[in-house]
Formats: structure tokens, C-alpha cells, sequence
């Protein structure tokens, strides 16, 4: 497993209480893109919207800027375009209840290939509060000091 992409922010901004592992819709020329300089995930998100030919709503990843592969031969190439997520039934049918009940949110954790196909890893998460930011940042800088003290030992 090739990751191509990760987003550290999310594991910082968010509390992640569950993830589940998706394909996207891309054109070719974003895979080759993807594969080649890879893709920046903080500030991406995924929303649901309706569609009204089906009965569930479809999922979006949206705030992606996957630039062009080629920007000569890609005419009318949007690279800030949305892209559909590939979910299935069941998983829509938990995320839109999840998502309803309380104040939760989808975010991306991951691309990475499986199998020569690009993956998305979605955390279903809710916001940290600013006091559990800095409490945090407080554990890591007191655990980093108890490391050094043990290295001058």
C-alpha cells in the first residue's frame, strides 16, 4: 500500500470515531497527477447531495485541486472540480444517519493505492474543542522533554 497523500490536520482538528476505506471517480489524467505530485488534503472535505434520479444521496469530495497532467492537451480541464465518492448503499444509508443524529463531519485521512487503484481513507469525526488542542501540544512538549532528560542519563 503506496500512500499518496495524508492529512495531518484532521487527526488534530477532529477526534476520528470511525473510518471506512473508498474508491473516487477520476479522470485519467488526475490519477497520473495524483501519482505523480501527489494531492494537498487539508481543507478537503466530503458532503452528500441529492440527486433527484436516485433515491439516496451521492457523496462529493470537494475543495480538491488536482492540477491538470498535461495543461496543453486539457482544454476546459477544472482541477478544483468535485469528485464523486464510491460508497455503497449500506455505508451511505449509516453515514446520513451518523451525520443527522449528532454533530459529526467527513473528512479525508488518506489516498493511497490498493491494488493499482487509488483509495481514500474518510474519517467520520467531530471537532476538538480549542482546550483539547492545547492540551495536546502540552503532553507531547512535556513528553519530548522527559525523553531528553532520559537520553542525558
Amino acid at each position: 500500500m503506496e500512500i499518496l497523500a495524508q492529512n495531518k490536520k484532521a487527526y488534530f482538528n477532529f477526534e476520528i470515531l470511525e473510518e471506512f476505506e473508498t474508491g473516487i471517480s477520476l479522470l485519467g489524467q488526475e490519477v497520473k497527477s495524483i501519482k505523480e505530485w501527489g494531492v494537498n488534503l487539508s481543507g478537503t472535505f466530503v458532503i452528500f447531495r441529492k440527486n433527484p434520479k436516485k433515491f439516496l444521496p451521492e457523496a462529493f469530495w470537494i475543495g480538491a485541486n488536482i492540477p491538470a497532467w498535461q495543461p496543453e492537451n486539457a482544454p476546459g480541464y477544472y482541477p478544483q472540480r468535485e469528485r464523486k465518492i464510491l460508497l455503497k448503499k449500506s455505508e451511505i444509508k449509516y453515514l446520513l444517519g451518523k451525520l443527522s443524529q449528532k454533530n459529526l463531519f467527513l473528512v479525508p485521512l488518506k489516498l493511497y493505492l490498493k491494488k493499482g487503484r487509488i483509495k481514500m481513507l474518510l474519517g467520520l469525526g467531530k471537532r476538538k474543542k480549542l482546550i483539547d488542542k492545547k492540551e495536546k501540544i502540552k503532553q507531547k512538549e512535556i513528553k519530548r522533554e522527559i525523553e531528553r532528560e532520559l537520553k542525558r542519563i
